[in-house]
């Protein structure tokens, strides 16, 4: 290969090099102006939401079966791969045919601002955190390619000075500029995580907030709820462990001296609620299990806690929806929308409420903070709305929810399951006295017994612990003695209507998954 053309390849790899720093600069400062004028319109959230609700159903569940609860932080680092391979290729581009790179960087800004302005939660500065990052990518890009030592072997043959030393001396002026531009992208990444004013602000007010005592207390764990069992799922889940998922890139970041609620639609009488209304209202305190439609057979995307809330029940009877209504859409802060039966969150035996509280203190930020709904029965994704603002009384024939129009049932009722925790799938046994042990929910129905199979033997009944309520999932264990070899466990629930969970084995999709949990367990 001729000198010349060595350079030319160098020179190539350099400006793919250059095309990421350019990114990595413009990132950093949209990420940068985001937060301190618009948290919700990153760059990087508004083209992640969008990703998010242009997703198929089946993305959808491929992401949380292969990442769960990280199924955020996984699409945020594919975002930034694909970016960092454009924008290795708009440096080669810029270098080949300008202003191609550069055109390409600030169109990538331009998309970034209108899809942050089509957002449900867009400002009126939604648009500028993009722009400034498409902006700032193109003016990097310009300088640092322009900076490129002699860059074909047409420009040397041209005259344009390719001696070693000076070769040299431009290679390593180029590179200082680099790293510095490098720099200062890191340093407005990490500028951006530490102001973040709006999540800052937020959660000082959250802290501060005293939640007031409430009318009706729960009633106290029964003695026999928990069974302490290593590796047993604690019966309260803690806040810190209990799952999320939700569509937000972005927490929503509400002021509670900000957030009201409306009511309306097929209404006689508009509702409209605030904060400091809400907390004056008697707040009831109870526990209830709510679970995501995605869990599959034997998964972890379930907890129990204590919330604090107001029985939505009674804010609709003050709206008096109309005879012909059969269902509330109701609706997040960032747009996310759930279509919950009428009937349902109006039933005098059910304890649905808009939650304030969550295991003896407010709302988590990324849990709904400062209100959200909870309704024992019904998988979130058609009543468990965070960061609530909005109930629409309307009719299934009329409206259609986030997922309902991405192919899910509309109707999502809690389907009985039952799970194995003790021992966990993979985890060696040694021969002898041990114990199987698990819990079963069906919220709202409730469970009165598990059984216990070991290889093709008998089904054996399991001790159920207490259950704090039909609301809330139960745990169970049953002693067995093991033998050398391995073996199959499997377990299966009965809800308290004398019905038991089916065997047919079926996918998340369109309304939650069945089957029995069993799996190998080796015995040594």
């Amino acid at each position: 290969m001729a000198r010349a053309d060595r350079v030319g390849t160098r020179n190539g790899w350099l400006a793919a090099a250059a095309g990421a720093v350019a990114a990595l600069v413009g990132a950093g400062l949209g990420e940068l102006s985001a937060a301190l004028i618009a948290p919700s319109s990153s760059p990087f959230a508004a083209i992640g939401g969008a990703l998010i609700d242009a997703a198929p159903p089946w993305a959808k569940d491929t992401a949380i079966a292969w990442f769960g609860t990280a199924d955020k932080v996984a699409l945020l680092t594919g975002i930034a791969v694909v970016l960092l391979a454009v924008a290795a290729v708009t440096g080669l581009l810029e270098r080949r045919r300008p202003p191609i790179g550069v055109a390409i960087a600030v169109a990538l800004g331009v998309v970034g601002a209108v899809v942050a302005l089509t957002r449900a939660d867009a400002g009126p500065l939604s648009w500028l955190p993009s722009l400034i990052a498409g902006a700032t990518m193109g003016v990097t890009l310009r300088m640092l390619v322009r900076m490129l030592p002699a860059r074909s072997a047409g420009e040397a043959r041209a005259g344009v000075s390719t001696d070693d030393r000076t070769l040299e001396m431009d290679r390593r002026r180029f590179l200082a500029w680099t790293g510095g531009a490098a720099a200062i992208g890191v340093v407005a990444v990490l500028g951006a995580t530490l102001v973040s004013g709006g999540s800052r602000a937020v959660a000082a007010i959250r802290s501060a907030l005293r939640l007031p005592t409430p009318a009706v207390a729960a009633s106290p764990v029964p003695a026999g709820a928990e069974l302490d069992i290593a590796g047993l799922a604690d019966v309260i889940t803690p806040n810190a462990s209990f799952y999320r998922i939700d569509t937000a890139l972005v927490v929503p970041q509400v002021d509670p001296a900000d957030w009201s609620l409306r009511i309306h639609g097929m209404v006689e009488n508009e509702v409209t609620l605030t904060w400091d209304e809400l907390v004056a209202l008697p707040l009831e305190e109870g526990y209830a299990t709510m679970s995501c439609v995605s869990n599959e057979v034997g998964g972890t995307l379930i907890g129990n806690a204590l919330w604090l809330g107001y029985p939505l029940r009674e804010l609709l009877a003050r709206a008096r929806p109309t005879a012909d209504a059969d269902m509330v859409l109701s609706r997040s802060i960032d747009g996310f929308t759930a279509s919950t039966p009428l009937e349902t969150l109006t039933d005098p035996d059910r304890w649905s409420i808009l939650a304030v509280g969550m295991n003896g203190e407010p709302l988590p930020l990324e849990h709904g903070f400062p209100v959200r709904m909870v309704v024992p029965g019904l998988y979130g994704y058609v009543s468990a709305t965070k960061w609530v603002v909005d109930l629409e009384v309307t009719r299934f024939d009329r409206a259609t929810a986030y997922w309902t129009d991405r192919g899910w049932s509309e109707r999502g009722p809690v389907k009985l399951q039952s799970r194995i925790d003790v021992p966990r799938p993979g985890q060696g046994l040694s021969a002898g006295e041990t114990v199987i042990a698990g819990v079963a929910w069906q919220p709202h129905v409730g469970v009165s017994r598990v059984e216990v199979q070991v290889d093709d033997g008998p089904w054996e009944d399991a001790t159920l612990a207490t259950a704090i309520s039909d609301d809330t999932w139960v745990q169970w264990s049953l002693p067995w003695r093991a033998t050398a070899g391995r073996h199959v466990l499997r377990c299966r629930a009965t809800n308290a209507l004398g019905e038991t969970q089916t065997s047919e084995v079926a996918g998340v999709v369109p309304d939650g998954a069945t089957g029995w949990h069993e799996f190998p367990v080796d015995v040594f």
